[in-house]
């Protein structure tokens, strides 16, 4: 097992390096000039100059690529172009809104997939079977982004009722703090929700006709039993694997959820951030959601050696 562990670190390593290096390039494939952009495409020749060598962006991109690398061992991801401000203090305030939504967002897709693939099952051509898949189609179908939408307009041109938009921090009003993340957690979660539902349905009917699974229906055992603890557990092993990328699918898709609602996390950061080509705030963040995808997926295969035993041996 601690080999195993050393092994998933070190291919760890290498990932980060190359998405650090793609985190860095991306944002400059953007179109435009952020310099023209700042002094709003009115100055030209030898202003331009100065305020490019100003902001480090007339040297060459291996040279800055070096040295943001080094920022980074240093604990530092630099300043806004824009506002001069430091990035990592910005991120500090606004990671811990993303987290939460995306915690919830993660959990909804937990607990509405797994039971209703367990039931869907259990019950399979049944009524409740051709419900489930008929909403996981649903939920696939639609983009977060065009429910989101439809959930804020729908109500307020039937019932005249918005959703709150301003938002409420934490130490006002713990309560309407975690209540305004509720809609926009079980919109993102939805799509997700719906493939681990699918996923779930599959493996658990897999499962249940191996041979191990008859003796204990032949044993007399419970259907309750059969299903929740000799069959889920190994039907449930490459749902694991799937939460790694739903964490990957839900951090994106919170990007458009969070403007939107407006929610001030890390996705509605970005997006200011994309339209201003402020480079050090996009590869921060950028960086930020890599590391924590990379984390995440390290996780997941901890978890998935702790419940297949072939892994570990």
């Amino acid at each position: 097992m601690r080999r195993y562990v050393l092994r998933r670190l070190l291919v760890a390593v290498p990932s980060l390096l190359i998405a650090s290096l793609i985190v860095f390039t991306l944002p400059r494939l953007i179109p435009g000039d952020v310099v023209q952009l700042m002094l709003e495409e009115k100055a030209y020749g030898k202003d331009l100059e100065d305020l490019r060598a100003k902001l480090g962006l007339d040297r060459p991109i291996h040279v800055q690529y070096v040295d943001w690398l080094g920022a980074i061992g240093r604990g530092n991801l630099g300043e806004s172009l824009w506002t001069r401000q430091s990035v990592l203090v910005e991120l500090t305030r606004r990671l811990p809104v993303t987290v939460v939504l995306g915690v919830m967002a993660l959990g909804v897709a937990i607990l509405v997939g797994i039971p209703v693939g367990v039931l869907a099952a259990v019950r399979q051509d049944g009524v409740l079977d051709f419900v489930a898949r008929s909403a996981a189609i649903l939920g696939l179908s639609i983009p977060a982004f065009v429910m989101a939408i439809l959930v804020i307009l729908l109500p307020a041109i039937w019932w005249g009722w918005t959703p709150r938009t301003r938002f409420v921090e934490f130490g006002a009003a713990p309560a309407a703090y975690v209540l305004q993340f509720v809609l926009p957690a079980v919109i993102l979660g939805i799509a997700s929700a719906a493939g681990i539902m699918r996923l779930t349905r599959g493996m658990l009917l897999e499962v249940l006709r191996h041979d191990y699974v008859r003796t204990a229906w032949a044993k007399g055992l419970r259907e309750r039993v059969v299903v929740l603890k000799h069959a889920l557990k190994n039907a449930v092993i490459p749902v694991v694997t799937v939460l790694g990328l739903q964490v990957a699918s839900i951090t994106g898709g919170a990007v458009i959820i969070e403007w939107i609602f407006g929610i001030p996390g890390m996705g509605q950061f970005l997006v200011d951030a994309i339209v201003q080509r402020d480079y050090p705030v996009i590869q921060g963040i950028n960086l930020v959601i890599v590391v924590i995808i990379v984390l995440t997926n390290l996780a997941v295969d901890l978890v998935y050696a702790v419940l297949d035993p072939r892994i570990r041996y």
